[in-house]
């Protein structure tokens, strides 16, 4: 039988061994375990619904997999798209599909209690809330079909974390764990074809968080480093007529994007620059570079080369704009959106040498690179990205005060 609850055992550690902080936390840990309070919390009305609202977190978590097959299974059979269509009864839906009744019901209420799916009149099954976005982005669509190499090379994680560069998902992305090559074989094009269209279906959420947060009024000349094929170009470019735009990225992707740009009628206002930012200058005569959801993909040292390159590239007065998914910082470490971290923690991980970083890590690293008049934009969908900018104030880029005595 578990020991009733007592204060007197809680007594929080000596405040002369720790701060008041960590004291008070250690405490609540030792609240938190004590044997009887559980019992007291769900008996105490006032306590219960943070005792219920934890157990379903932790259950949560530990049938996050199994939510996640749900997903997948509904993309696979293409449910979403069918039933924006027009809501569907079961025995419609297992003939389309192929699956057994009896089997497809359990997906199809697994996806109502998830609210992906919920109940229509007549037994029908209709879209729920968080369905709707699923049928109408294709973009949402391929991540979640390409989230499952990912959750292959995590099947055991501990193995996963002594060798994260070995599975699928780095398999996929080349160019984010090893020093790509200009040239190529023409087997190799097609990993190029592959990530490249991925990447383009998959920015719009972000490119829309970039083009309602900044305004392009004072630029002429726009550079996108990394550029792929050019879907945030293209949107930039119906966003702001007046602009001009070089693309810079490893010349089979350019060769992707060409072909886009001209279905577009761009290719006047666009000049195309192939290259690699790990052994090439970036070109000249843009006031504007942008780096979308470039840095993540690659390691410290990568990043502050890519950095110095567009502090030397542009004039002065010019600016750089880096948006891409950001680490909440440790103050906001408790806030619900923080869950997001983990995701990209492990997906960069599996990708490459990236990280996820926070923004005040990258304007340190903007900071050191030369720029000035660092600035986080405001933005509506942090969880997409988040938006940072400095400017080139000076030609050469200051030294860190923290470097000037350190020799």
């Amino acid at each position: 039988m578990s020991q009733p609850l007592d204060l007197a055992t809680l007594q929080a550690p000596s405040a002369a061994s720790t701060s008041f902080k960590d004291a008070w936390q250690a405490r609540l840990e030792r609240w938190y375990a004590h044997p009887g309070l559980y019992r007291w919390s769900l008996g105490n009305p006032f306590t219960r619904w943070l005792t219920q609202r934890r157990t379903r977190k932790l259950f949560d978590l530990m049938a996050g997999f199994v939510h996640s097959q749900v997903l997948l299974g509904c993309v696979r059979l293409d449910l979403f798209r069918t039933l924006h269509q027009a809501p569907t009864p079961l025995t419609d839906l297992a003939q389309r599909t192929g699956l057994a009744p009896a089997v497809l019901q359990r997906l199809l209420l697994s996806a109502v209690a998830l609210g992906l799916l919920e109940h229509r009149s007549q037994g029908r099954f209709g879209l729920g809330p968080l369905g709707v976005p699923l049928a109408q982005h294709d973009g949402i669509a391929q991540m979640i079909e390409h989230n499952h190499l990912l959750y292959q090379d995590m099947q055991d994680p501990l193995q996963f974390l002594n060798n994260a560069w070995s599975g699928g998902m780095a398999e996929y992305w080349p160019y984010a764990h090893e020093k790509p090559a200009v040239a190529m074989p023409a087997s190799e094009v097609d990993k190029f074809t592959r990530y490249s269209h991925l990447m383009a279906a998959s920015q719009g959420f972000v490119v829309q968080e970039i083009l309602s947060s900044y305004f392009f009024d004072e630029h002429r000349c726009v550079l996108d480093v990394g550029a792929g094929k050019g879907r945030f170009v293209s949107e930039l470019a119906a966003h702001a007529p007046h602009l001009k735009f070089k693309m810079f990225d490893l010349p089979p992707v350019l060769a992707l994007a060409r072909e886009g740009l001209q279905a577009k009628g761009l290719t006047e206002r666009v000049d195309l620059h192939p290259g690699s930012f790990l052994d090439d200058p970036l070109p000249e005569g843009a006031d504007l570079i942008t780096l979308v959801r470039v840095a993540h993909d690659h390691p410290d040292a990568v990043v502050r080369q890519i950095l110095q390159k567009a502090f030397a590239a542009l004039p002065l007065g010019g600016v750089l704009l880096l948006a891409e998914p950001m680490a909440q910082p440790e103050e906001e470490a408790g806030q619900p959106e923080a869950s997001v971290d983990a995701y990209f923690h492990f997906y960069l991980l599996a990708m490459g040498a990236g990280r996820l970083r926070t923004p005040q890590e990258l304007q340190t690293m903007m900071e050191e690179a030369g720029f000035t008049h660092l600035e986080q934009v405001p933005n509506a969908m942090p969880i997409h990205a988040r938006i940072l900018v400095g400017r080139k104030s000076q030609c050469l880029p200051l030294v860190p005060e923290k470097y000037v005595n350190s020799h």
